[in-house]
């Protein structure tokens, strides 16, 4: 990482830091990506004044985050705080599936919406919610733009993923926006904590909801092989190939749901191409 000198820090606007206390203090620069990942990496050692202070630095750090294309897995895996909104021993355990979700362009419609985009937040995480616990599912965690849900069984992980894509296409949103969640999901086995869910299943999850685009819901093959029965009338699978998600060792199969009320035509995923070939990489 660049050093940045005592001058050079100096002359950071306070937008470029992601915690500045009540004394003024600067903490946690996020000026370019090699600052975000540091950042990402001790923002655990950094003692917060309150809770309120610390949620503000992390969804900061979040959207930095995001701008330069970093997936910061370690916000997943509960390594900064405990499961929001669920007693973690009431999660499922042995083979899951999880969905993970992310609003496509976040960045860009803070900046258009401004104050509105608070609402348009909550409004997304209401229609988020509804879908996970209709079809039975758990609500692991949700920061800033994106949300974690777990579930029993696959077939109810891909009603609930249905259910959000076509709530939100349904939706007028402010100023016309065109507001679109990216959807990806991983069976496995992960190991629950008393901090929530860490391992190898998370990281998938999170590098499949990463490739995926807005309106689309991508599947790992660990969770298309999971559905041993035969889908609803109207829902199928396309094999889109294997493509290398960074962090893996191995290439990784994806597949795309087709439905009634969904987009089906995208762009490749957002990744390493197939078997390492380049993609483009769309930003935050």
């Amino acid at each position: 990482m660049p050093t940045l000198s005592a001058t050079a820090r100096a002359r950071l606007a306070d937008s470029a830091f992601a915690y500045i206390d009540s004394q003024g203090r600067r903490r946690l620069p996020i000026n370019d990506i090699s600052h975000v990942r540091n950042a990402l990496a001790r923002f655990d050692q950094v003692a917060f004044e309150d809770d309120a202070a610390r949620e503000r630095a992390r969804e900061r750090l979040l959207r930095a985050a995001k701008k330069h294309g970093i997936v910061p897995l370690g916000f997943f895996d509960g390594q900064l705080r405990k499961a929001q909104g669920a007693n973690v021993r009431s999660l499922p355990r042995g083979t899951v599936t999880f969905l993970l979700t992310d609003i496509e362009g976040s960045t860009r419609l803070l900046e258009r919406l401004g104050d509105a985009y608070a609402g348009l937040l909550r409004d997304v995480r209401t229609a988020i919610r509804a879908g996970v616990r209709a079809a039975s599912g758990y609500e692991v965690d949700a920061r800033a733009d994106e949300f974690f849900a777990v579930f029993r069984r696959s077939p109810q992980a891909l009603e609930a993923a249905l259910a959000i894509q076509r709530t939100l296409r349904e939706k007028t949103w402010p100023q016309k926006s065109d507001v679109r969640v990216r959807i990806g999901m991983h069976t496995g086995r992960p190991t629950l904590t008393d901090t929530g869910y860490v391992g190898i299943a998370v990281h998938i999850a999170a590098r499949v909801c990463y490739a995926s685009h807005g309106g689309q819901i991508l599947l790992s093959s660990a969770a298309h092989e999971s559905f041993t029965e035969r889908l609803a009338e109207g829902i199928a699978f396309r094999s889109l190939g294997r493509y290398s998600l960074h962090g893996l060792a191995e290439p990784e199969a994806l597949f795309q749901v087709n439905a009634a009320g969904l987009i089906t035509k995208f762009p490749r995923p957002r990744t390493i191409g197939p078997l390492g070939s380049r993609t483009a990489r769309e930003g935050p």
